[in-house]
């Protein structure tokens, strides 16, 4: 197994791009995060009842989302960042059969605490489903 490299924060500029990362959207996926995450609302985990509500099909909750936005995050920058906030709204809905593309930039840095913000959002075919910021301390 291989150690993850962390960031470190003199290596961050404002402007640097985080590496895209790809995530199918699947029925297992949408239904197991609001299970995990308590979820029991009927159009996370029965499509009838999603259809009922007037959606095609269940769709993703905001808990299972906000933890794909930390996995992105934490993917990039190492198990050595620590996360100081995390700020995220829903757009479109995540439908299973689809992808969803998160991607990231720093937009500040803070040389007094060792902190960065990363603005970010996750698109999927009908435009974006996440958008928000994370802010993390690095190590230097």
């Amino acid at each position: 197994m291989t150690s993850m490299k962390t960031i470190n924060f003199n290596d961050t500029n404002p402007g640097d791009k985080l590496p895209e990362l790809e995530i199918p959207v699947t029925v297992a996926l949408i239904t197991g995060g609001a299970i995990a995450t308590r979820d029991y609302f009927p159009g996370h985990h029965d499509k009838d009842a999603a259809q009922e509500l007037g959606s095609p099909h269940v769709f993703m909750n905001i808990l299972t989302t906000n933890a794909l936005v930390q996995r992105f995050v934490e993917k990039w920058a190492g198990p050595q960042a620590r996360f100081k906030d995390l700020k995220i709204k829903l757009g479109v809905p995540n439908y299973p059969g689809d992808t969803m593309k998160l991607m990231g930039e720093i937009t500040d840095k803070d040389e007094v605490s060792q902190t960065v913000t990363v603005a970010l959002a996750g698109k999927n075919s009908m435009g974006t489903h996440v958008s928000g910021t994370v802010s993390l301390t690095l190590p230097v």
